[in-house]
């Protein structure tokens, strides 16, 4: 079935439809990597989020029961050159294009990807809508720019209640503002006993939980429209050791008096370089967000830079001068990506250890 995908800018692509039949709106971004859809779908960072795919054959290994990071897929539309509509690989399980049709997923093939991707970069991501081939251009524009995002998407992608993953190690309250299986998967490696915990969470409610340390997880939107959140890590400032990761870096952020802004066309892929200020290190880093934390925001704060971009030079990890937290902007659980950054976790695991003794050796003296 044809399908036409309409931007709010009047540009417009034709293409065929598979899975869901239905019609599809919201802020149409692009992702770089050559592998991991099910990983991207299945990302809440994408919730309401049209996904174009910028590698030209997709579905070739279909979606197997290993590769969630999530029970469900949260973009509501997938982008792509071409679709395998019959995958090969020993672990499939079903088609990519059942998978989305199962979920109400709308997808979209045969349209010029890599044109579409040179458009939003060169006019910034924006709202979009998969509708049918017989709408008016006009008419969808109208729709488009009267269309509000859901300001509350991380109360949709978040637990409703508290969870454990039990283990022998450090306890690690996670606030869940859309976690990616990903990063529980690495603190359970590490033996930690996991308190997944909701987006709002009140600091009181996570003392309670006697934590070793608190981690801001990754999820959607505007880290602005978490100002409760924000409150909620200004007063776990300095008592319980902190690490964020994507968003969780932008509340720390903002949480430490620095400000963030909208990235005109976000940094979606897993191959984007990132530079240690200290050591000079580069690591290739899997990224999934459209914000980020304003570099001359931080000068009054006392965060300063560890990590930046090099493709941009925006900032991708800050530390505290003062306190136990640090976070970074990319996804040190890689799923999809490289394992580059991993050793973060165990970082924050020493982290844990040196300030329980550091607490152990002041009541001492």
């Amino acid at each position: 079935m044809l399908k036409k995908l309409v931007l709010e800018d009047g540009t417009f692509f034709v293409g065929n439809s598979f899975g869901s039949d239905n019609d599809a709106i919201g802020e149409l971004v692009f992702h770089t990597g050559m592998t991991g859809y099910q990983e991207m779908l299945t990302d809440p960072s994408y919730c309401g989020q049209l996904l174009l795919l910028t590698y030209p054959l997709i579905g070739n290994y279909g979606i197997n029961r290993s590769d969630f990071e999530s029970m469900k897929p949260f973009a509501r539309a997938l982008l792509v050159r071409e679709w395998e509509p019959e995958p090969s690989h020993y672990e499939k399980e079903q088609s990519l294009s059942s998978f989305l049709k199962e979920h109400n997923v709308v997808g979209l093939a045969g349209i010029d990807t890599r044109q579409l991707t040179r458009h939003l970069r060169d006019k910034g991501v924006m709202k979009a809508m998969i509708t049918s081939i017989d709408r008016s251009i006009s008419e969808v524009v109208e729709e488009l720019l009267s269309f509000r995002p859901n300001k509350k998407v991380v109360e949709e992608v978040s637990t409703s209640r508290a969870y454990q993953a039990p283990g022998k190690g450090k306890r690690v309250v996670v606030m869940d503002f859309g976690m990616k299986h990903g990063i529980l998967r690495e603190l359970v490696k590490r033996e930690c006993d996991v308190v997944v915990v909701p987006h709002n969470t009140t600091a009181q409610e996570i003392y309670r939980l006697n934590p070793d340390g608190v981690l801001l997880s990754n999820g959607p939107g505007d880290p602005k429209d978490c100002l409760e959140a924000v409150g909620t890590v200004k007063e776990l400032l300095g008592n319980v050791p902190i690490f964020g990761i994507c968003l969780g870096h932008q509340l720390l952020s903002l949480a430490c008096g620095a400000d963030t802004f909208k990235l005109p066309f976000g940094h979606r892929g897993a191959n984007h370089p990132v530079r240690e200020i200290k050591t000079g290190k580069v690591t290739i880093t899997s990224q999934n967000h459209g914000y980020a934390c304003d570099k001359n925001s931080l000068l009054n704060t006392d965060l300063e830079i560890t990590h930046e971009a090099v493709n941009d030079q925006t900032v991708e990890g800050v530390a505290h001068r003062k306190y136990p937290a640090f976070s970074v902007q990319y996804h040190p659980e890689a799923s999809p990506g490289p394992l580059d950054a991993n050793d973060l976790f165990q970082q924050f695991i020493d982290l844990m250890v040196h300030t329980e003794m550091e607490a152990k050796n002041y009541v001492k003296a």
